[in-house]
């Protein structure tokens, strides 16, 4: 088994390239900088060791002394504002090393607000490594440039266009599809080799609850450890990738003036930002936080899985991988997951645990909640095969009750949508990464997360995922005596799947007509 549908089925890269797309056509007279036809060799660079001094430091050597040196602590950050506060906390902490990795970094509130915290840790002698998908990088190659030129700041770019410039960069995404339709999408934080996070956040409103239009509710998992050097092991292997370039080969210089004009704007932009009222706009003393976090902390082993992306082709481990650790399911497996287009081999594997006794929960998208209908089209005639594997499927409400934890006030979103990749097994493994069950994830993307093995932490993620599938946050998906799907929840029962109005229905069956290979 080796995908969850036909290879050319396509998400989220669809709608992100469509809004690139129509950057193109307004910018489209604008010229701009290109990649090195000679891309600069380079000698491998590594991780620096972990911190032995600082905050994150200290939690870490007790965390050993408590249990022992092979184990780690792990928190999960459900709430945005902590899947936010715990990024800026390790960020302004740090005393050693920053590695981030990202799919999407926006130039929106909360991603000037982290890169600002970056930067004035690297203004303060921390080691800052970045690497970002060049997918959305458009217009932004002059800040990459000046921010690279920082010497305590590395940037790179994963896979990135070779023409930069903003029209040139279509004629390329056509004339090379197979190349760049491959994009990175795991997300990482690493702070002095001692903390990670790891999950389904890219950096940007729509994931930290602070997005008028949407706000995702999404999951990563904080971790304080061995594992952290686990982590750093697969940042360097990215790092040290031909499939990722180093900033110096765009061709433009960087400009000290512009830098300081570009910093004045992020940093005048964060103080008068209206969503960041009730956050620290400022870097802060996280003492307290951590000192807390030491009893919240559960213990636990893990690793991270990943793509491998050390050779030409991309290994796409992670699809083998999700089956071998579902497989090991005894009793229970439970799943959360934004995006699934599931395919004939992951029904009959889904049939074959449900034979076994295994009870299996799934929570997804509903069209309602959903932000990339195209998912949905071909999601949507695999609702019955699901059901009749054995599983219970339950479909997240747009107004679900969560959204109190999805939205950081003064920010009320127009709905939530579902952007969490989870599951439990057996009440003891967890997995807490960036992979969707849908073919882009298991063919294309580089995918990863984190398998842990917590009884501590199986169980509160397992309570929370049972509250995302209650009534009040979900609809049970169930077929009526015909076989056909009808839709319950806590206020009432549908026979026509959920949608926030006419045009979704629209764009759902405009998406059922158009081959996936199109998108």
């Amino acid at each position: 088994m080796n995908s969850f549908g036909p290879a050319t089925g396509s998400t989220t890269v669809s709608g992100r390239l469509a809004s690139a797309a129509i950057m193109l056509l307004v910018f489209s007279a604008c010229a701009g900088p290109e990649l090195r036809d000679d891309i600069q060799p380079r000698e491998p660079t590594y991780a620096k060791p972990p911190a032995t001094s600082g905050i994150i430091a200290d939690v870490a050597k007790r965390v050993a002394e408590k249990h022992d040196a092979d184990t780690s602590g792990f928190k999960l950050l459900d709430a945005s504002r902590d899947g936010l506060e715990w990024r800026l906390a390790l960020i302004d902490s740090a005393v050693s090393s920053l590695d981030i990795m990202t799919y999407l970094w926006y130039p929106d509130v909360s991603g000037r607000l982290v890169l600002e915290r970056a930067v004035l840790a690297a203004e303060r002698g921390v080691h800052v490594r970045l690497v970002v998908d060049d997918l959305l990088t458009i217009g932004l190659d002059e800040l990459i440039v000046d921010l690279d030129s920082h010497p305590n700041i590395e940037l790179r770019l994963f896979n990135p266009w070779e023409e930069r410039n903003l029209t040139s960069r279509a004629g390329e995404m056509i004339a090379e599809m197979e190349r760049l339709n491959t994009r990175m999408h795991a997300k990482l934080l690493i702070a002095d080799g001692n903390a990670a996070i790891v999950g389904g956040r890219n950096i940007g409103d729509h994931y930290f609850g602070l997005s008028d239009a949407y706000n995702f509710h999404d999951l990563d998992v904080l971790a304080i450890g061995p594992i952290a050097q686990n982590a750093n092991n697969m940042f360097d292997e990215y790092w040290n990738s031909d499939w990722i370039v180093p900033s110096g080969n765009l061709t433009i210089e960087p400009d000290q003036a512009r830098a300081r004009e570009e910093w004045k704007n992020i940093q005048d932009a964060t103080r008068s930002a209206a969503q960041l009222e009730n956050l620290s706009r400022e870097p802060r003393d996280w003492s307290a936080d951590f000192a807390a976090l030491e009893n919240e902390l559960r213990p636990g082993s893990g690793r991270l899985v990943y793509d491998d992306v050390s050779a030409q082709e991309i290994s796409q481990d992670m699809i083998e991988t999700m089956f071998a650790l579902f497989d090991r399911a005894q009793e229970e497996l439970l799943i959360t997951n934004a995006y699934i287009i599931p395919g004939e081999p992951a029904i009959e594997f889904l049939n074959g645990l449900s034979e076994r006794g295994v009870d299996i929960r799934i929570l997804t998208n509903s069209l309602a909640s959903h932000d990339v209908p195209a998912v949905n089209s071909h999601y949507e005639g695999w609702r019955d095969d699901l059901i009749n594997a054995g599983a219970e499927l339950y479909e997240l409400r747009a107004d679900a009750a969560i959204q109190s934890i999805v939205d950081i006030p003064p920010v009320s979103g127009e709905f939530t949508g579902l952007h969490t990749k989870a599951a439990v097994i057996d009440g003891r493994l967890s997995f807490i990464g960036s992979m969707n069950f849908d073919p882009r994830s298991a063919n294309i993307n580089t995918e990863m997360g984190a398998i842990i093995d917590s009884p501590g932490l199986a169980a509160d993620l397992r309570a929370l995922m049972l509250r995302d599938m209650s009534g009040e946050n979900a609809w049970q998906v169930l077929l009526n005596d015909k076989g056909k799907p009808y839709w319950v929840n806590s206020d009432e029962t549908v026979e026509d799947q959920p949608t926030r109005g006419s045009m979704q229905n629209v764009m759902n069956v405009i998406f059922k007509v158009v081959p996936k290979e199109q998108y």
